[in-house]
């Protein structure tokens, strides 16, 4: 006894009424580039926001008096580049998906944590020496 076989996600995609035009991609799938591009601008959102934060309000390190700069600038910088190379992403894995390309990879992982990483071991240097300094 056979039974019939279930549709598949490709099955259910329109197909192209002209060979040389491309058939419209899975729409889950285009959905799902637009909430990793808009995940992307609210890191980066986050990103400018803590480093605005960290040049108004914190109290410079005793000992060091630009180290509110050095915290905060490069985060501002961060969010900028996170939110531009985020949406040049968003743009280029549409296309892919249009064009039924595989899906380029993101080197946005790898530069936040870098970054996020470089940050939080400045922040401890600094605390470290503003203790050191204080005593």
């Amino acid at each position: 006894m056979n039974t019939p076989r279930q549709p598949q996600i490709s099955d259910r995609r329109p197909a192209a009424t002209d060979p040389g035009e491309a058939a419209a991609p899975d729409v889950r799938f285009l959905f799902a580039n637009e909430r990793t591009f808009l995940a992307w601008s609210r890191t980066a959102l986050a990103l400018v926001a803590a480093g605005l934060a960290g040049v108004q309000v914190l109290r410079p390190f005793p000992g060091i008096p630009w180290s509110r700069d050095l915290l905060g600038v490069p985060l501002m910088v961060l969010g900028a580049v996170i939110a531009t190379v985020g949406y040049l992403e968003f743009r280029r894995n549409h296309r892919a998906l249009h064009q039924r390309r595989p899906l380029p990879r993101s080197w946005l992982p790898t530069i936040l944590a870098v970054a996020v990483t470089v940050t939080a071991l400045t922040s401890v240097v600094f605390v470290l020496v503003s203790t050191v300094r204080s005593r």
